[in-house]
């Protein structure tokens, strides 16, 4: 069954904040970390439905990811089509910010994926927020 897109909740990742979730040493390659997290993503853009973080089944629709400094240089070509990668211009908060603000002008619902509290108060009050532990877990899933 067909979900109707104004039943689809976009997904709007901070990637700084979901790659640093996970002592894994990201630190050491920053464009590489952000890489595999787009390729993760590129999964999940892929599908239609998830379990969302109150553990009830969400109905996915366009997944964002925001890469601020050093991780703009990760190319997001070839099977990552599906994700949209917005280039931070300054710093990451601004633009998840700005990015929830124009998609929730649109009248889409939005999942923002963010641990940061100050990003969070930044958002438009109709944005839910989630960890990025619910968003690796999820991944993680996908991957198995």
């Amino acid at each position: 069954m067909a979900e109707d897109d104004d039943d689809r909740v976009d997904l709007v990742v901070d990637a700084a904040n979901a790659v640093g979730s996970r002592p894994d040493g990201w630190w050491r390659d920053r464009p590489g970390a952000a890489r595999r997290l787009l390729g993760q993503l590129s999964h999940l853009a892929a599908r239609t439905s998830a379990t969302g973080p109150d553990g009830r089944a969400l109905a996915l629709g366009e997944v964002h990811a925001v890469l601020e400094g050093a991780a703009r240089s990760a190319s997001p070509g070839g099977l990552r089509d599906a994700v949209h990668v917005h280039l931070a211009e300054a710093d990451g908060d601004s633009s998840v910010a700005e990015l929830t603000e124009l998609l929730t002008a649109r009248g889409r619902a939005v999942l923002v994926v963010t641990a940061d509290r100050g990003l969070r108060a930044r958002l438009p009050p109709t944005a839910v927020c989630a960890g990025p532990g619910w968003l690796r877990d999820l991944l993680d899933e996908l991957e198995e």
